[in-house]
């Protein structure tokens, strides 16, 4: 089954927890190719179910071809979408910056902006479908959330966000680097372990963060700026790397087999999310480096 949340599954998960692609050779008289590992064929009552390769009779063991019927997504169209939503941030983190001084009440702002962020972030994630108005609200408050801690850890550390910035720059170029030369294959196995590995991060910053706010752990607790905060901040730049090979094994198995116009949002989307993440891990990583507090 595909998990209802594809701020960790992604959304590539076939209905037999295989991944698109990856899903065990058709037998003998059953579906063809394109139908077997195809995630957007199959979907009764869909009008994108009429997909062009489960009509083709392609036999067991034939590449999958580039959509030719319009309404399908292309890598355009992920880019621009992804340079829409992604310009939200950019901008919304811009005037934050250069309209709200360094507070209490900027840091409160940027706390709200960032809740609201996350409200968003979540119904999109349970909705069946794209929303870009969802997707474009995100953006921009996560711009503003970024726009003031930015400017905070400048204030602190000057140039910090600038060198996050090149780092988060270096870690995609590198990921989509290592993921095109197929040094790293997106399997179904890699996918669930990675996931398990990122949600068990997650809840154990969560309850770090608990023990911070009610002051067993005054010091940050993992999330110090020493050593052991340093090992956590890579542990979880690894892990938005991890979900960056999940953005683009879904980008690419969209376009080959087909997947609808609207999903290039979402593809935006699970982008723009991972590459917060891993700016603002950046960040912390960068301030810990810089040595004074």
């Amino acid at each position: 089954m595909r998990s209802s949340n594809p701020v960790f599954s992604r959304r590539g998960f076939s209905r037999d927890n295989g991944y698109a692609g990856f899903n065990a050779a058709p037998q003998a008289g059953g579906p063809a190719v394109g139908t077997q590992g195809n995630p957007y064929a199959q979907q009764g009552g869909n009008p994108y179910a009429q997909n062009p390769y489960a009509q083709q009779g392609l036999q067991q063991g034939a590449p999958p071809q580039a959509p030719v019927t319009t309404g399908r997504m292309t890598m355009d169209d992920v880019v621009m979408r992804s340079a829409m939503t992604l310009g939200t941030v950019v901008v919304g983190a811009v005037l934050a910056w250069a309209l709200l001084p360094v507070s209490s009440t900027s840091y409160g702002l940027a706390i709200g902006s960032a809740l609201v962020a996350f409200v968003l972030a979540m119904v999109q994630s349970f909705k069946r479908t794209a929303s870009p108005a969802l997707i474009i609200g995100y953006a921009a408050f996560e711009g503003v959330f970024l726009g003031v801690i930015s400017e905070m850890y400048n204030a602190a550390w000057s140039g910090a966000p600038f060198q996050a910035v090149l780092g988060t720059m270096a870690v995609t170029g590198a990921t989509l680097l290592v993921y095109k030369a197929g040094w790293i294959r997106v399997t179904a196995r890699y996918a669930r372990i990675g996931l398990t590995i990122a949600i068990a991060f997650v809840a154990v910053m969560a309850v770090n963060l608990l023990l911070v706010v009610f002051g067993v752990a005054p010091d940050g607790g993992l999330r110090s700026n020493g050593p052991l905060g340093a090992i956590v901040g890579i542990l979880a730049i690894l892990i938005g790397a991890f979900f960056l090979t999940l953005d683009f094994k879904q980008i690419e198995d969209g376009i080959t087999y087909g997947a609808p116009k609207e999903e290039a949002w979402l593809a935006a989307f699970g982008l723009t999310m991972t590459l917060v993440w891993i700016y603002i891990e950046m960040l912390r990583l960068v301030a810990i480096f810089s040595g004074d507090d």
